[in-house]
């Protein structure tokens, strides 16, 4: 009998436990011994449940139980996450972890903690929710160079763009709905809506793919606060969805960085798989040198789906221990001192205020005038670098104007 510890029991945390008795006999099987959840770590009353007996405050009940192998970690955040989880890899025992934020900050340094102890540190949950992604990139395509990363990975802001498209919605609606829903945070949603958690998770893809730590602060991000409906109707002209993406990929040698990162809305057209990912699904493309592109595709959120795959982390951690770290690492690096800014060109869709759309030409280049609306005008331009963006917005500025809304377009 293996018995484990769950930290947090808010919504992945209580998912943990019905998924582990829900389907204890198939858990049982593929662990090679039934596991049973002995603690659940919370500071909250749960004299009334009816696993009042369950519940602890004091980690050290953990720490102290040489019964308990794997520790789930969902509490979130890290301010108690992060020293609870080192000192449960220091006492030799697995973690298992949904949490984005402390995996992006804390990945390298955890993940060699485990290895000193010979534990495992493991987090499937943590970007794709339910949707297996990190054990198939670091075991699947272990004999791949992963060159390219495309995700739609933030299930709220899929859904808020999807409802902005499907039924002619504003930004502000379609918010309200996701907080409605329970998708949103109703007192703060700048995670999602701001790319915050695309920008974490991201981040842990980009360590797997390049080998070492990369953080969320090196990695550009912006969310889709400034989409407006008009501009999902302008990509609809075009043939693209507008989606929040997030993105990898290696540079051409010379570069400054050996790669780029990103978070931003982006116009993807409708040939690409990702434009047809709809509500709060998530999709990962990947691009291989020997595979070629690969899809991971499902739910990104929900408390049993991601409770789901945390499960799965533990069966491993009880099978495998530090051997998965073999294939499941990355090293540590020190944060870099600039943005991992993507120097490529593109066509680049712009939204202006305060300038008459006739300046436009003359101010972003070659291009195609979507629409005049007198004070708001949207163009497409052939062909920019970021940098070049960067100088179209001065020039706005310099004539009392303003860039109000930049979306990327994915190559065809």
């Amino acid at each position: 009998m293996a018995k484990i510890a769950i930290m947090g029991f808010g919504t992945v945390g209580s998912g943990v436990l019905e998924v582990c008795r829900r389907n204890a006999a198939s858990i049982a099987r593929r662990a090679g011994e039934p596991v049973e959840v002995k603690y659940i770590l919370d500071v909250r009353d749960f004299s009334d449940s009816p696993d009042a007996a369950l519940f602890v405050k004091d980690i050290n009940v953990i720490l102290n139980d040489p019964e308990v192998k794997v520790v789930v970690e969902t509490i979130g955040g890290t301010r108690f996450a992060y020293p609870y989880v080192r000192q449960c890899l220091e006492s030799g025992r697995s973690v298992c972890t949904s949490n984005k934020e402390m995996v992006a900050t804390y990945g390298a340094e955890l993940l060699a903690l485990a290895r000193e102890h010979k534990a495992a540190f493991l987090f499937e949950a943590s970007v794709g929710g339910g949707t297996p992604i990190i054990t198939p990139m670091h075991q699947c395509l272990a004999a791949n160079q992963i060159s390219q990363i495309q995700g739609i990975v933030n299930g709220t802001t899929n859904f808020m763009l999807t409802k902005m498209k499907r039924e002619n919605m504003g930004f502000d609606a379609a918010l309200k709905i996701a907080q409605q829903l329970g998708y949103a945070e109703t007192k703060d949603p700048g995670d999602d809506v701001d790319g915050r958690d695309a920008c974490r998770k991201i981040a842990i893809l980009s360590s797997l793919a390049c080998g070492h730590h990369v953080y969320p602060d090196n990695i550009p991000a912006r969310g889709i606060r400034d989409v407006a409906v008009e501009d999902v109707k302008a990509a609809e002209q075009l043939d693209c969805a507008i989606k929040l993406i997030a993105w990898y990929h290696e540079n051409p040698e010379g570069a400054a960085d050996a790669f780029s990162a990103g978070v931003e809305p982006m116009l993807v057209p409708e040939s690409n798989q990702l434009a047809g990912v709809n509500d709060v699904f998530n999709a990962v493309l990947m691009q291989g040198d020997m595979l070629g592109d690969v899809v991971f595709y499902g739910k990104g959120a929900g408390k049993l789906p991601t409770a789901s795959a945390v499960v799965a982390d533990v069966i491993d951690a009880l099978k495998d221990g530090s051997k998965i770290h073999d294939s499941l690492f990355w090293k540590p690096a020190e944060k870099l001192d600039h943005q991992l800014v993507d120097t490529a060109k593109y066509s680049y869709y712009i939204r202006t205020a305060g300038v008459p759309a006739a300046a436009l030409p003359n101010v972003a280049g070659p291009g195609k005038l979507m629409f005049d609306y007198g004070d708001s005008a949207a163009y497409l331009i052939e062909a920019a670098t970021a940098a070049d963006l960067e100088a179209v917005a001065a020039k706005l500025e310099v004539l009392g104007g303003r860039l109000a809304l930049v979306l990327k377009k994915l190559p065809e």
